[in-house]
């Protein structure tokens, strides 16, 4: 496993300390009853949430309420921002919702071919 970094407030400084996802074609994010919860893909405007799915998969193996808790603060202002207009951010919804009792998802990295 990979050891957890200790997040700052800001989102663009964390990012830097999160690994590399140019290998990464997309990520899935599974429910328990086997839907795909959410499909994050290696593009702009998406590749932060790829960056702090797959830096939370390899920290911690999949998305239970630790994970998540620790998600939403590697999201850090962004976090705030989703609890006040809901569905703004739906990654961070995912994470929002497993940390307020949800069922915990599943992580998928799809690598690049």
């Amino acid at each position: 496993m990979l050891a957890t970094i200790t997040p700052t407030d800001s989102f663009k400084d964390n990012l830097a300390l999160l690994p590399a996802i140019a290998g990464v074609e997309r990520i899935d994010v599974i429910a328990a009853d086997g839907a795909i919860a959410a499909t994050i893909p290696n593009a702009p405007g998406k590749q932060g949430s790829l960056a702090v799915y797959q830096y939370l998969f390899q920290a911690f193996g999949g998305l239970n309420a630790d994970a998540a808790a620790h998600g939403l603060a590697v999201f850090a202002e962004h976090t705030a921002d989703a609890r006040n207009r809901p569905g703004a951010h739906p990654n961070i919804d995912l994470l929002l919702n497993v940390v307020d009792g949800g069922a915990a998802l599943t992580i998928v990295v799809i690598p690049a071919a």
